[in-house]
């Protein structure tokens, strides 16, 4: 009878400590080699420069994540446990929760691709989402912006990525516009030579495209001038408020008239 037990035992532990073993064994290899995938995505995303160190971290646990979990199922059935419906559990569980964050699991997916593509980077001033500031931190759930009055902005980055995004500082130059009026009466050659004196004098506007000076409209009240240079994204609001100046007071000393809008009214008298 005890020879019997005892065989009985030998048994199960030579059925089950194999299987222990094996398991053991499948988890360190599994182990080992989710480490080293994931070290080998890490190191293949660090080569481009279109992956931000965000997304790398990001894809690296990923991938390793996904190697154990298919591992943890490999062990479960080297013990015989029927995996389909866990497998099934797993993923009626993963429908409900990312149905309960359809907004978190949206950010982040809006958060990758801006990662990826990256229309706009850290220090860049734009506007998305109906907001505009300069981009402080672009993380997988969120973009931080700071206004120009240093004000905080956080974006979900699904209104981001969901809508059109104006870069201001993505070009190395940009145009920079005035129209002024001048009366009718004015000479227009002078207006021009009057323009073009405080543009030659200001080393920030760039040589080429060459500045323009044009009659844009013969409006109600006075002959539009209209004047366009170029500069570096930087001296944009700079130059744009030193030359509004300029132009006023160049113009004031070259004795041409800024008009006011007009109209001139008849009165109509009727007798009797």
């Amino acid at each position: 009878m005890e020879s019997g037990v005892g065989g009985q035992l030998i048994d199960v532990i030579a059925t089950y400590g194999l299987r222990v073993i094996g398991g053991i064994v499948l988890l360190i290899l599994g182990w080992m080699l989710a480490n080293w995938i994931a070290k080998i995505t890490k190191r293949q995303l660090e080569k481009t420069d279109k992956v931000d160190d965000t997304l790398t971290g990001f894809f690296s646990n990923l991938v390793k994540y996904v190697v154990l979990a298919l591992v943890g199922i490999a062990v479960l059935n080297q013990f015989g446990v029927q995996t389909t419906s866990l497998i099934a559990i797993f993923g009626a569980a993963g429908l409900a929760i990312g149905l309960a964050l359809q907004g978190t699991l949206s950010d982040i997916a809006a958060g990758v691709m801006l990662l990826i593509f990256r229309p706009f980077n850290v220090g860049q001033y734009i506007e998305a989402g109906g907001k505009a500031g300069t981009v402080k931190e672009l993380s997988l759930f969120t973009t931080e912006l700071a206004t120009p009055d240093n004000v905080q902005v956080i974006l979900p980055n699904s209104s981001v990525w969901g809508a059109a995004v104006t870069n201001y500082s993505h070009h190395e130059t940009r145009r920079v516009d005035w129209t002024i009026g001048i009366s009718y009466d004015d000479d227009i050659g002078k207006a021009f030579e009057a323009a073009r004196r405080v543009i030659s004098a200001d080393d920030r506007i760039l040589a080429e495209p060459e500045p323009d000076v044009m009659v844009s409209e013969l409006a109600d009240s006075s002959v539009n001038i209209t004047i366009r240079v170029w500069v570096k994204s930087g001296n944009y609001w700079p130059v744009k408020f030193d030359l509004s100046r300029k132009f006023k007071e160049e113009f004031d000393s070259s004795g041409l008239v800024i008009p006011f809008p007009q109209q001139d009214v008849h009165m109509i008298q009727k007798s009797g």
